[in-house]
Order: C-alpha cells, then structure tokens, then sequence
C-alpha cells in the first residue's frame, strides 16, 4: 500500500486507544490508523522490531523486512535525514485505514475505556458489568467494553482476581467486582510496562504455564500453599479459556446447570470437564454422519425422481 500526497505533510505525534493508533499529520486530508492484529507489528529501518513471544527475531539489516505491506517515509529536520518505518504482519489479521477524523470515525469511536488512559471509577466500572449477563471472559474481550484488552490478559485478568472465565456477569459479588476493577488496571499497566518482553512479567502470572496445552504436557504450576495447580482449557466467547481449577471456581447454582435465561447477543456456557464426571460427552460424529447420508440420498431422489425408501422393520422369527 502507497499513501501518496501532492504536498509533504508534518507528522507531529500519534494517537493510541486500545489495539490501535494513528499518526497525527498536519493539514487538511486523512491520517493512517493501523490495527496490529495478532501478529502485526511496526519496524524501524536499523533498528530491532519489538516482538512478541518470537523465537526467531528476524535481523535488522533485512529490509524491507519479511511480510511487508507498506513503508512509510518520514523526512527529518536536517535535509538528507530520511526514517523508513513498515508495517508488517505474517497472518493478514491487521488492518490499515485512512480517516479524516480517526477519533471521531468507526472503529475508535465505538470502543469502549482503555485500561491505561481511561480506567472508569469502581462504581461506574460496577454498574456496566453487573447489568449484563454474558460470561464474563466474554466481556472482558468485548472491545466496546474495554479496549486492549486481548485473550491471554483477559485470562491473566481473572485469575489474579479469582473468578471463573464462564461466570455469568450479574452473579459477581462486590467482592470479585473490586477485585475485577483492581486487576483490570495492573496486570494491563504490568503488560505496557514490560514493553512487549514477556521475559518481565511476574513469576506468577498464569502467562508462564498457559502455553503448555495437551495430554503429554508438563504443568509446573505451584499454588500459593506450596501445591501443585491445575490449569485447565475452555472455550469462553469463542475463544480458548485457561483458568486454575483450585482457584477460580463457578457459583454452585451456575455449577448445576441453573442459570437464566440469555439473550440472542450472549454467549452460551460451556460444559466443563471435570475429574468427577465418569460419563463422557456424547459425540455428535454419528449424528452428522446419519445426516450427510440423508442429504446425499435427498439429492440422488432429485435426479431419479425416485422417493426415498423408508426403513422397514424387521420381521421377528
């Protein structure tokens, strides 16, 4: 992509809510917001790109760097000084556009506070969350509730306040809502402090033991009375959930399958596995099997003008 002017413009600073930014140019015309996506990320000629949780940092001399969608030229005070400055990302989950007035224009208008520029009192914090009635991680990744905040800090959030990701949002007790409203802010200010190295983050965050998904994994995680955790992996609003088992646990009524009723805009609650239960889950396999045969039966009767022929019963001896 080339943003092309007929007039050099000043760029004198950027803007920042959430997952996204813009630059501030001078002048009549539009600005370029950029949202980074899940692998996005911008890169300085000379110098090395900040990068999350890589194994292999690509080396700074590569240019234009791997993945490349567009390098922006910004000239320097001192004539001859030129900075290149790309936008990349590996997976094409990102997104660049130009807004006249990005503040005032969809998407950074219909987000919702930012933890680090615009955390809401408690009480206002408390009169948003408790009046739905999603699961709570569902919430949290909500951007029109609260920008920036993404998968793995939304389960870091609820375990530093010891509430279950599928706990519906109107059954918090005052409690767990201070406690939401506290660990909001830190573990979001911790994450920005860390500057993007997650070598920083505190020894006991859930973030060192979530990656460790599978039957063969090893889990070293310790609880605060010297025992061993149990991380455990759920969906929640259409994303894979971790949550400590010992530690966050669902309401007894919620446990049981009592909960009320939801709206169409709300995500169901998702059956969780537990130790206890000895009956597994029925598989739907031999259901979408039986159908598909059906659909291809229904098919073939179209071109032979045939019905379908019904199961007789059998005939006993």
């Amino acid at each position: 992509m080339v943003f092309s002017y007929n007039s050099y413009r000043r760029a004198y600073g950027n803007f920042v809510l959430g997952k996204y930014f813009y630059i501030e140019l001078e002048g009549s015309g539009k600005m370029p917001l950029l949202h980074f996506g899940m692998t996005g990320m911008l890169h300085v000629r000379g110098q090395p790109a900040l990068q999350y949780r890589t194994k292999i940092r690509e080396s700074p001399d590569i240019w234009p760097p791997k993945f490349m969608k567009f390098i922006l030229h910004i000239e320097g005070k001192t004539p001859g000084t030129t900075t290149e400055l790309a936008f990349s990302d590996a997976r094409r989950l990102g997104r660049i556009r130009l807004a006249v007035h990005p503040r005032e224009e969809p998407p950074i208008s219909e987000l919702g506070f930012d933890p680090i520029l615009s955390m809401p009192p408690l009480r206002e914090f408390q009169a948003i969350v408790l009046k739905r009635s999603c699961p709570i991680k569902a919430l949290l990744l909500d951007q029109s509730f609260s920008a920036g905040v993404g998968n793995y800090l939304a389960d870091e959030i609820l375990y530093q306040a010891k509430v279950h990701p599928e706990q519906r949002c109107n059954t918090l007790q005052q409690t767990q809502v201070e406690a939401l409203h506290r660990e909001v802010a830190d573990v979001c200010r911790i994450a920005v402090e860390a500057n993007s190295d997650d070598s920083k983050y505190p020894s006991h965050w859930l973030f060192k033991h979530r990656w460790g998904k599978g039957k063969n994994a090893k889990q070293s995680m310790m609880l605060p009375s010297g025992e061993p955790a149990t991380v455990k992996w759920i969906t929640v609003g259409g994303r894979t959930s971790a949550f400590v088992a010992e530690v966050q646990c669902l309401p007894h009524k919620q446990r049981a399958g009592k909960t009320e009723t939801t709206t169409e805009d709300e995500s169901d609650l998702t059956p969780l596995s537990s130790d206890d239960d000895n009956c597994p889950a029925p598989s739907l396999r031999k259901r979408k099997v039986k159908s598909e045969i059906t659909r291809r039966k229904s098919i073939a009767s179209v071109y032979t003008g045939e019905p379908l022929r019904e199961k007789r019963p059998r005939l006993e001896r």
